[in-house]
This record gives C-alpha cells, sequence and structure tokens, in this order.
C-alpha cells in the first residue's frame, strides 16, 4: 500500500507566477490562533517576525487555509487555468 508521503512526492506543478493565494496583513495580524500555520498539509505557511508568508507553488488546492482562517484574511482562489498541480495515479 502507498503512503501519504509517497503520493505527495508524485505530484507535479505547472507553476504561475501570479498567486492564487492572497493575504490581508490588517486582518492578519489579529489572528491569534495561527491556523494556517499548523492546518497547510502542504506546510505553505510560515512565520517570520511577527509577519506571515506564503508560498503559492507547491499549493494543493484544497483551500484549508480560506476555510480555517478565523479572521477572514486570506484570499483564495483556484489557479489560473492550465497551472496548479498535477495529480498522477500511477
Amino acid at each position: 500500500m502507498v503512503n501519504v508521503q509517497e503520493k505527495l512526492n508524485r505530484l507535479r506543478f505547472k507553476i504561475d507566477k501570479n498567486s492564487h493565494i492572497s493575504i490581508d496583513k490588517s486582518k492578519c495580524v489579529k489572528c491569534q490562533s495561527r491556523a494556517c500555520l499548523f492546518l497547510c498539509p502542504a506546510g505553505l505557511f510560515l512565520l517570520l517576525e511577527a509577519e506571515l508568508f506564503h508560498n503559492h507553488e507547491g499549493c494543493l488546492e484544497c483551500g484549508t487555509c480560506y476555510i480555517s482562517c478565523e479572521q477572514k484574511a486570506i484570499n483564495w482562489n483556484y489557479p489560473r487555468g492550465g497551472f496548479g498541480v498535477c495529480f498522477r495515479q500511477s
């Protein structure tokens, strides 16, 4: 049986220079839980010196960051057509 990490290693990404995720920093600074840091399955959020950063290039397009943000500071959309994660079955 294939484990989760092996499945993730099979993913390929077509990177768009334009991010499909944006963060409203004025709302983000009010957040106490920082749920996106812990819930993003790809681990794409990072807190440096009290400022939140993200990397859209490895996004699994699940929307967990958007759903979990209690301040509604994350604006998330699917990447433009032809870009984003490419799931492979074999």
